[in-house]
């Protein structure tokens, strides 16, 4: 849907891919066409190179935006995009195939002198090497995919006589979801700040950054809640030169164009190390968009078609700040399971300041095959204070019916004291849950204590007391934020 409608605003006309599961959805509607490439199952549909070239040739497209999943950091179908004559939207085959591997990115950043989290530059052989690797950096360690990310293939490891273990149940998953069992070995950043860099290249050899955005709120290592800038940055505003620079060196090695992404844990003095690129326009590139008003896929768009950034370093300016919370159908409560079903209402915020990037109406069905992903809703606001309470607003009015959602979840999170503050981690959900808890226990007993005091009141012999309206304690407390 992002990008539909920018190539509408540039009179481009589409034509979208879809799979039997997503016959219904609303980018088949919206686009000037739409073909069909398989079954539900991505890897017969989605991530079959053949097909959506196929669907390409046959629709006569010139160019294929590949979006945020799938075949995107793919450097084969960007190859093979290439080789049919048709356009890839993205960087050059062999800029992704080169930070594809996160083994192979380590490298190129130790090269372009970018600081690195200490830990091996190839994949670990065997466990002796593993042993003696962990042993030199110290616990605790991480063990990580080296072909792919999202948690996939991750284990934390706190000592050696867990590490044997890890290593088998990390290399059958990262088998599983990335076809390759490679995984490496880094030590282990203690509630570090996960902050990523958007960086913008042409083909031309012009490459700018686009500032940072504050990514710690996870869970299960996939992002949440993100922001343009950073708490951190606006504590230490020296940080997003310095980042900014170490992601353009690395960028600039493998001759980067196209919207990109680089990662980096921070602990909390501001000291920095780079983790990992997507090479592709991320999920949460809206809040960059809200803050310096630069479109990046119309930018994308117009690079692959040749253009020069108009745009310097020096034109760069960051106003405000921008918050994207990712709409979810799942369930908060339940390990946050997902949740799929039918909707059967459907209404998006509005208002000043807000956006919502979204792909679901009344009457769909949301699949059960894909990720659980409903929208993604982003605010601006003058200060990070404003944007917060525009986002409390906003997910307030935010109505989804039929399903699960993590609406009132993310209501919450917006008024957490210690998000309110500033002070994350990528273990935040972990500690907000404990909060959470606590404050359920605590309200359950002011419950009980109304309830209590509204027996004693009336005197009633039984618990009918409590049945009919609710008693003037009752409401004073609700009115006093102590109910819901």
């Amino acid at each position: 849907m992002r990008v539909i409608r920018a190539c509408r605003e540039m009179r481009i006309e589409t034509a979208a891919i879809f799979s039997d599961a997503d016959r219904h959805a609303l980018h088949v509607q919206m686009a000037d066409e739409a073909v069909c490439v398989g079954p539900a199952p991505s890897r017969e549909s989605y991530l079959s190179i053949e097909r959506v070239l196929r669907a390409a040739r046959d629709t006569g497209s010139e160019a294929i935006h590949p979006g945020y999943g799938f075949l995107s950091e793919n450097a084969e179908f960007a190859s093979a995009c290439e080789e049919a004559g048709i356009k890839f939207i993205g960087p050059a085959p062999e800029a992704i195939g080169q930070m594809g591997s996160k083994t192979a990115a380590r490298r190129v950043a130790i090269a372009a002198g970018a600081p690195v989290v200490p830990g091996t530059e190839q994949g670990i052989r065997d466990f002796a090497e593993a042993r003696r690797t962990a042993a030199g950096i110290g616990y605790p360690v991480l063990l990580k995919a080296a072909a792919g990310g999202g948690g996939k293939g991750m284990r934390r490891v706190d000592s050696e006589a867990e590490l044997e273990s890890a290593m088998r149940s990390a290399a059958s998953e990262a088998e599983r979801a990335f076809g390759s069992a490679e995984v490496y070995l880094e030590k282990l950043i203690e509630r570090p700040r996960h902050i990523e860099v958007q960086v913008l290249g042409d083909e031309h050899g012009r490459l700018i950054h686009l500032g940072e955005r504050e990514c710690s709120i996870q869970r299960r290592h996939q992002k949440v809640v993100e922001e343009c800038p950073s708490p951190l940055v606006l504590e230490k505003p020296e940080l997003r030169e310095r980042i900014g620079e170490a992601a353009l060196k690395i960028a600039r090695a493998v001759s980067y164009s196209s919207a990109g992404t680089l990662e980096f844990l921070a602990d909390q003095q501001g000291n920095f190390y780079f983790l990992e690129m997507n090479t592709r326009l991320q999920v949460e590139h809206p809040v960059t968009e809200w803050t310096t008003g630069i479109d990046l896929v119309r930018w994308q768009i117009r690079v692959a078609a040749g253009e020069q950034l108009s745009v310097r370093q020096e034109d760069v300016r960051w106003t405000g700040s921008a918050i994207e919370s990712r709409i979810y159908a799942e369930d908060p409560e339940n390990n946050f399971f997902p949740s799929p079903g039918r909707i059967a209402q459907y209404a998006e915020p509005a208002g000043p300041g807000v956006r919502v990037d979204g792909g679901v109406y009344a009457g769909w069905t949301v699949p059960i095959e894909y990720d659980p992903m409903l929208a993604k809703l982003a605010v601006w606001g003058d200060t990070r204070e404003t944007a917060i309470e525009r986002m409390r607003r906003a997910l307030g009015e935010y109505r989804v019916l039929g399903i699960t959602t993590n609406l009132t979840y993310l209501e919450e999170l917006m008024g957490d004291g210690e998000f309110v503050a500033g002070r994350l981690d990528t273990g935040f959900l972990e500690e907000f849950a404990k909060r959470r808890r606590a404050a359920q226990k605590n309200e359950g007993e002011v419950i009980a204590a109304v309830l209590a005091a509204a027996y004693a009141t009336t005197q009633q012999p039984t618990f009918a007391a409590v049945s009919g309206p609710a008693p003037s304690a009752w409401r004073v407390a609700s009115k006093q934020g102590l109910m819901h």
